[in-house]
């Protein structure tokens, strides 16, 4: 049986949209060690269509020599939307349609990874779909973006780990509570 885990950057006041504007003064071999661990855990990667977009479009022409560049091509993609027809990128195809039915079969068999993805997530989270969400809290507060948490449906977790790191990253693992 496999898994679905969803890991993001996150700011203080909840912002995801953009970390590279504010993540990497605080990324570290801690960090990296985390980050690694959910790659190389996941068979598989979940993607939104607007993150999708974002990595197809950087990390196909991304320099060859940055180990990252090969890893991310090769990994095999699911790209969940109701508007894409053709998802071009190296191993990348569409989940569409019974998205849950679906869902729930890739990860019957697959260990599945979100990167970003915000509204993904939250959906996947209400859909009681996701088996970890990892959090890598960031001490800032940005003050404007996307945010992870909308208005939506209540969604009961509970905390399995909690890890601080030297920069001050709380890296916040929960699960799905018991009802």
């Amino acid at each position: 049986m496999g898994s679905i885990t969803s890991s993001l950057f996150i700011s203080l006041d909840g912002v995801i949209e953009s970390p590279e504007k504010w993540h990497f003064p605080y990324f570290n071999d801690e960090m990296g060690a985390v980050v690694g661990e959910q790659m190389g855990k996941a068979d598989a990667t979940l993607l939104g269509r607007q993150t999708y977009d974002e990595f197809a479009s950087y990390w196909p022409s991304a320099d060859p020599a940055d180990p990252i560049t090969s890893a991310m091509n090769g990994a095999r993609k699911y790209v969940v939307s109701s508007t894409l027809d053709n998802a071009e990128w190296e191993n990348s195809s569409t989940v569409n349609g019974d998205v849950v039915a679906e869902l729930t079969r890739l990860k019957a068999d697959y260990d599945l990874g979100t990167t970003g993805s915000a509204t993904l997530v939250r959906w996947m989270l209400e859909q009681g779909l996701v088996d970890e969400l990892h959090l890598l809290v960031h001490p800032i507060v940005v003050g404007s973006g996307k945010k992870l948490f909308a208005d939506g449906a209540t969604v009961p977790l509970r905390l399995v780990s909690s890890t601080t790191f030297s920069t001050g990253v709380l890296h916040l693992v929960y699960a799905p509570a018991k009802a």
